[in-house]
């Protein structure tokens, strides 16, 4: 058991691909799992899985574009546990394939909604409790794509931009508190979220272990310190 033994983890977009691989490792490490996320069904598959090894974990639907929703998550996660170890901001959406001139309006916003929108509601939600609590640790996963240019990806690039600005910009607020905010900026990973349209052969990919174990390391790392940023690409190119 590291370091995470024992403590609240909060993982949105759990019920699949990289959330749900966070998810079963945050477990596999001690932690109590409150998944987060719109797929009731596969929610409750991953909470399987995850009481099946010997842990446990809550489920909650909820749309993190409703904002309200969010807001009453929050409320019901200090009324029943009383605090918030970790955080991981996972859930996210990718529409490309388009040059910015040819993309729909409605997809442009949808993934800011999503990507970025997202994790700020979340953390807002999260933050006070951590704060009440002086400790805490939040992990955005973004992209390399947060970090490079992407043609015909120009709106996905920019709501991972835009959360690498978040999360540098919060990690200087909280640190204060002792609360530990970090990136997470995997390639491409072997997930259906591109929804087939990489060309990309699966041994040039991530899988998402590679960065279910990534998020492991931060939040199990001392309270002295913290990483800041963690870029992650496959060995074969």
């Amino acid at each position: 058991m590291t370091a995470i033994g024992k403590s609240l983890a909060i993982v949105s977009g759990a019920s699949r691909g990289i959330g749900r691989a966070i998810a079963l490792r945050l477990a596999q490490d001690g932690a109590y799992l409150v998944l987060l996320g719109r797929d009731q069904k596969n929610l409750e598959q991953v909470q399987a899985e995850i009481q099946a090894a010997g842990s446990q974990a809550d489920t909650y639907p909820c749309d993190l574009l409703d904002s309200t929703a969010i807001e009453a998550f929050g409320a019901e996660v200090h009324r029943k546990f009383g605090h918030c170890d970790v955080l991981v901001n996972c859930a996210g959406i990718g529409r490309m394939g388009k040059p910015l001139h040819e993309s729909d309006v409605a997809d442009f916003d949808a993934m800011i909604a999503t990507n970025l929108r997202g994790p700020f509601l979340l953390t807002k939600a999260i933050a006070p409790l951590m704060i009440q609590q002086r400790s805490g640790h939040i992990v955005n996963i973004s992209s390399l794509s947060g970090k490079n240019p992407l043609p015909n990806g120009a709106g996905y690039a920019a709501s991972k931009w835009g959360l690498h600005g978040l999360t540098y910009s919060v990690a200087e607020e909280l640190r204060e508190y002792g609360i530990r905010v970090s990136v997470v900026a995997p390639g491409s990973v072997a997930t259906d979220f591109s929804g087939g349209r990489s060309s990309k052969s699966p041994e040039k990919k991530l899988s998402p272990e590679d960065v279910a174990h990534v998020v492991s390391m931060l939040v199990g790392e001392g309270s002295r310190s913290f990483v800041s940023e963690v870029s992650i690409r496959p060995i074969q190119k």
